[in-house]
């Protein structure tokens, strides 16, 4: 009974004692967190048969679209817009409720699963008991952290590589010769891929057991969990995304590059004798009025297509365009995954700091 009042100081850190293996501080961080960590193994399952039986349909019209020969034929003229109107409705569904909740999926399991790591043992008083047995204040909330860490990232990063495949049929180099939808792997779902999705789910994770070791009590750890997430979430996708390589820049009349097509165009302006005309890929309706007043507006998209880019062009203005490339994808996602990590393991530090540092 001894062992249950005796105050945990940093410098009794059970030096004396022999340290518990680690092997058996992952049994217990299992049977603890076992709960939490089946919670996760069925919201991912079930999300992965559904992006599974949708998916199947997409990608069995693009393989059928892609296939068809003669391309020009009406039959294959067909298959093409069942495509594209699947395509089309996965990317309106991404916007919807499912999207919402693929998108909030890291705060969800690393707030959830975080949190209470630390909280719940400092809101009920068992860390006094927990830090005085023979594995070590430091190593028990290490290897809580770390173990459950990994088991995270494995299980998003599998995530992510569904994520991906669902998407693959959009992203094709050749789909603006078969006249097949595009989209910018740059854009859609980016934080949920094979990278990046583990990177925000540690993020989220780390971000929840300090606060949880701040704060003491789950609930409000949780709460303030979700609110520093979606600060930086919001930081990364409006600011700091877009630049971490230079955008390149060209004009509309040069811009039918390869794989331009599914390129994440960052902004648009024009200019008039190497001066700043306007911002924006529309012309304002004084200069419509002015110039190009008896134009069809077309398919009424901006870019080289645009008729009134076109007209505008012949009276001495130049579209400008910066754009993120699709083949920086890549490296798009070692760089934010990185950035992610580096923070992830600044946030553990942090904690095991403040955890040894704890006296009651």
């Amino acid at each position: 009974m001894t062992a249950l009042t005796r105050p945990a100081r940093p410098d009794e850190d059970d030096a004396s004692l022999r340290p518990v293996p680690w092997r058996r501080m992952a049994g217990v961080t299992w049977r603890q967190h076992r709960i939490a960590l089946a919670g996760v193994a069925v919201l991912l399952g079930a999300l992965a048969v559904w992006l599974w039986i949708i998916g199947t349909s997409l990608h069995n019209a693009y393989a059928a679209a892609v296939a068809c020969h003669p391309a020009s034929s009406a039959a294959c003229g067909n298959l093409v817009n069942t495509f594209n109107v699947s395509a089309e409705n996965h990317v309106m569904g991404s916007k919807g409720a499912g999207g919402i909740l693929l998108q909030v999926l890291p705060v969800l399991i690393g707030a959830f699963a975080g949190a209470p790591v630390l909280a719940r043992e400092l809101e009920t008083g068992t860390f006094r008991y927990a830090w005085t047995q023979g594995f070590g204040r430091w190593r028990w909330a290490l290897a809580k952290l770390v173990l459950l860490a990994v088991v995270l990232a494995a299980a998003t990063a599998a995530f992510g590589a569904l994520v991906s495949w669902y998407y693959q049929p959009e992203f094709g180099t050749g789909h603006q010769a078969l006249g097949l939808y595009r989209n910018s792997p740059l854009v859609t779902l980016f934080s949920l891929r094979e990278v990046t999705f583990p990177a925000w789910t540690l993020a989220a994770f780390t971000i929840g057991t300090l606060a949880g070791m701040l704060i003491r009590r789950v609930l409000p750890a949780i709460v303030a969990t979700l609110a520093v997430y979606a600060g930086l979430a919001f930081a990364a996708d409006g600011f700091l995304r877009e630049h971490y390589l230079t955008p390149l820049v060209t004009t509309s009349n040069n811009f039918n590059l390869p794989g331009t097509g599914t390129a994440w165009i960052i902004s648009q302006w024009s200019t008039k004798d190497g001066k700043f005309a306007f911002a924006g890929g529309f012309p304002p309706m004084s200069l419509v009025n002015q110039f190009c007043s008896t134009v069809s507006p077309g398919n009424g998209k901006a870019g080289p297509g645009d008729p009134f880019a076109q007209c505008l062009a012949r009276h001495g203005y130049t579209q400008w365009t910066s754009y993120q490339p699709a083949s920086r994808f890549w490296p798009f996602q070692w760089i934010e995954g990185g950035w992610l990590l580096a923070l992830s393991a600044l946030l553990i530090a942090a904690t095991i700091w403040l955890v040894r540092r704890r006296a009651t």
